[in-house]
């Protein structure tokens, strides 16, 4: 009858047939223990049902704290990718100008930080009641968000898109254009395009 409903993958069936004797051994192990008390029978299943319960909240709080280290790890090597670009940057300028492109890339990380927080991961991963294929609709201010980890990883990934073009415009705009720029580019630009 369960395995009418259960899929039938061979990776299901090794983790039910492991289940099943897993928990035949334990029910054998109390009787052993409790031979003619059902009460001592009971309070042995019991027990040890919540020990399985407790060792699976464990498995599942280390494969998360594992995914989130991993996670910011990633984020972290995403995020370097800013100083990268402002030592081409620094590259690619007149001495005179080095300390505007420095500024730039400042801003740029700022920037990109503000949009992607505001309105940036919502149009990016917002579903909201109404999903469509082109922008989110929930989710704005990081509302709802519980994965702050994953906000990180996808700013990184934001912020450095944004950058790539500083050394371009390296003594070539103003301050304030580059920094709508970067906010246009990582609030709405990138994440129309995460989205779709």
């Amino acid at each position: 009858i369960i395995s009418s409903w259960l899929p039938t993958t061979d990776q299901h069936q090794r983790q039910i047939s492991f289940t099943m004797v897993n928990a035949t051994q334990v029910y054998a192990d109390c009787v052993q223990a409790n031979p003619n008390s059902a009460e001592g029978l009971l309070t042995c299943l019991i027990a040890s049902a919540m020990q399985h319960s407790d060792q699976q909240k464990a498995i599942n709080m280390n494969k998360r704290v594992i995914y989130n280290v991993t996670l910011l790890f990633c984020a972290s090597l995403a995020f370097f990718m800013q100083a990268g670009f402002a030592m081409l940057c620094a590259g690619a300028v007149r001495r005179k100008n080095l300390q505007n492109t420095m500024l730039k890339n400042l801003l740029d990380a700022c920037g990109a930080s503000l949009a992607f927080y505001a309105v940036g991961y919502a149009f990016a991963y917002g579903d909201g009641s109404h999903p469509n294929g082109f922008i989110g609709t929930t989710n704005f201010f990081l509302v709802d968000v519980d994965d702050m980890a994953m906000f990180f990883f996808q700013y990184a990934f934001s912020a450095a898109a944004a950058t790539i073009v500083a050394g371009t415009l390296a003594e070539r705009c103003r301050m304030s254009a580059y920094f709508y720029y970067s906010i246009l580019l990582s609030g709405f630009v990138y994440p129309v395009i995460v989205h779709t």
